[in-house]
Parts: C-alpha cells; structure tokens; sequence
C-alpha cells in the first residue's frame, strides 16, 4: 500500500482524542514512505451543529464526496466516523465498489441518549448497518470488541493507541498557583454532559479540583463550582505541564472508548481514579498504575498512594508507532479479504 484517504467528521477547530488520533497516526504512517490525505469538513460549506458549534456538519453530497476520493485515487480508504461526510464517503464507497474500512472512536448512541431521548437499540441499529457495510470496524480495546460483538458487529479488529512520552513526561514544578491548596485532583479533556464531570466536582475531596478543557458546558459548571479551578483548553507541552502539576487525575467518563487523557495522564506520572467501566478496565487494569471503582471518591484517595514513576512505565507500553503499524495491517488485511471476495 502506498496511499491513504481518511475521511473524517470530526476535525479542527475540535481538540480530541478523535483528531489527535488521526493526526498521529498520519504522521507515522507518513514517516514510513505512506502518502496520507484527510478529507474533511474544511473541504466544504459548514453548519454547526446544535448545542456544540465547533463541531461542524459538511453540507457535502455524494457527487463532491465521489470526485474528491476518484481524484485522490487512494489505494485504500478509511473513515472514521458516523457523521454525515462519513455517511457520504461510504455511501459513494459502495457505488464504486471500493473496500473500506471504519473505526468506531465514539460510544454515540450514550452520547444521544445524554441530551435526546432516543432509545440506545435505535442508534444502535443504525451504527451496525454503518459498520458492517465495510471491511473491517476498528476498535481500539478489548472491552469495547466484546460489547460490540454482542450487539451484532462483524469484521472487527483491533486498533489501539499511543502516547508522545516526549510531550508527556514529568516535569519540574508546577504551572498551577502556588497557594492552591493541595492535593491537585484534575480532570482533563472536554467539558461535554456525556464526560459525566459532575460525578468528579461533586466529589467531597481534601485539595483543589482543576478542569483542564473547553465545550459547551463549560460556563454552566463555572457557575455551579465556583471554587473549582477550569483553566480552558490546553494544548502541546503546556498541557502536560498541567497534567505533571496534578496528584491525581480524576476519570469520571462512563461512556469514552479508550481514553487518551488516561494514557496522557499516566505518561506524566500522574496515577489515575476511575469507575470499573471500558477504557479505564483496558488502560488501567490491573497495571497498579491507578485505582477503579464504583466509588469514585474512595479511588482518588487510594490513587494518592500510587508511586509516579510507575505510572510513567505503564503508559510507555503504548507508543504511536505500533498503533500506526497495527492500523495499516488492518487495512491491508481488509484489502486481502475484499479482493478474495470479489
């Protein structure tokens, strides 16, 4: 394989795991003689979408969409979320009878079912027939696999992820205020309903809570927690210099996939509390790198015992290299199998 087009919804100015995934995966993949295209909404007209504006909605049809992959004339295609340029690209896809594969980031169906009352087995259903129109669905953990193959997704396969331990590594000091009381229980990433960040911030905890991120409830909880310390978003080596500023970094999410903060978090030597839920069980485990339970409170005060330069060992286990190669060997994979079928 020489060339690759991944076609994704979720893109900048969002700052996530999604984009950040994708963009690292580029690079590798890149550094190892593969010529990586996006196709994106800054290709086309956008709406934003109601109750989060920075993501936005392409208003695209399937002849631009079919254009812009025939002009590329990517050896395979990939896309990467459920959005309406996903739905597009797959849609062209199957017209010209082009193999592709997708990757499942985002536990959607909880995500909608957070703000609209629309039963889980609706969207699910949906997503199936998405995921399951392609080659091959990739997924990045173990738990996540086993849910979805219950609910009836073929073709899975495995993608996990990795972590810059340059950028994220412990550093000396702290960029917090000297005189925030301690210790510093964070919680990083973005400030959405469907984080669950009121589980975390109406923890009754000894020190200062720090919320490190932006989204659209992020001035309804500086409302509600007004001695909450919510710094906005962070990026780069002054996000890690956050997260290496933390004691404990607080895991409240009960519907994410995986979990890049976690792996963040762990590379800076910050041990991590969380629920027994998928992610943290996959990431966390029983590395001893953090503490789960359904108490979120008795897990960040035991995660306080739990020595940093172990947590630091534990995420260097994963590196964006091995998560580039296992994402390209499922693409040839879904390849092989697309051929012998045809």
């Amino acid at each position: 394989m020489t060339s690759l087009l991944i076609v994704t919804d979720a893109w900048h100015p969002q700052i996530n795991g999604v984009v950040r995934s994708l963009e690292r995966t580029a690079s590798e993949l890149q550094a190892i003689g593969i010529r990586v295209e996006f196709l994106t909404p800054q290709a086309f007209r956008t709406l934003p979408c109601p109750t989060y504006p920075e993501i936005r909605l392409s208003l695209a049809h399937k002849g631009m969409v079919r254009r812009r992959i025939r002009d590329f004339g990517c050896d395979h295609l990939h896309i990467a979320t459920e959005g309406p340029l996903g739905l597009l690209a797959a849609s062209v896809a199957r017209s010209m009878g082009k193999p592709f594969t997708t990757s499942y980031h985002t536990r959607f169906p909880e995500y909608v079912s957070a703000r609209l009352p629309v039963p889980l087995k609706w969207s699910y259903s949906w997503l199936r027939r998405f995921h399951n129109s392609g080659n091959g669905c990739m997924v990045a953990t173990q738990t996540l696999e086993s849910d979805l193959r219950e609910r009836g997704f073929t073709n899975l396969m495995r993608w996990s992820r990795g972590v810059d331990e340059g950028i994220f590594r412990p550093y000396e000091g702290s960029v917090l205020p000297a005189d925030l009381p301690r210790p510093i229980f964070m919680n990083v990433g973005r400030v959405a309903v469907e984080k669950n960040i009121e589980a975390f911030l109406e923890l009754d905890l000894p020190g200062t809570k720090v919320v490190v991120g932006d989204g659209p409830q992020l001035e309804s909880l500086k409302r509600s927690y007004p001695d909450v310390v919510f710094t906005g978003s962070k990026v780069g080596e002054e996000l890690a210099r956050y997260y290496a500023s933390a004691d404990v970094f607080v895991f409240p999410s009960l519907t994410d996939t995986f979990g890049n903060v976690l792996l963040e978090a762990l590379a800076c030597g910050v041990p991590v509390a969380a629920y027994p839920v998928m992610g943290p069980l996959d990431v966390i485990g029983e590395t001893g790198a953090g503490v789960l339970h359904e108490d979120l409170r008795e897990a960040a005060l035991a995660a306080l015992d739990i020595p940093r330069e172990h947590c630091r060992r534990v995420a260097l286990n994963y590196t964006w290299a091995a998560s580039a190669r296992q994402f390209l060997d499922n693409a040839e994979e879904a390849r092989g199998k697309a051929a012998d079928a045809a």
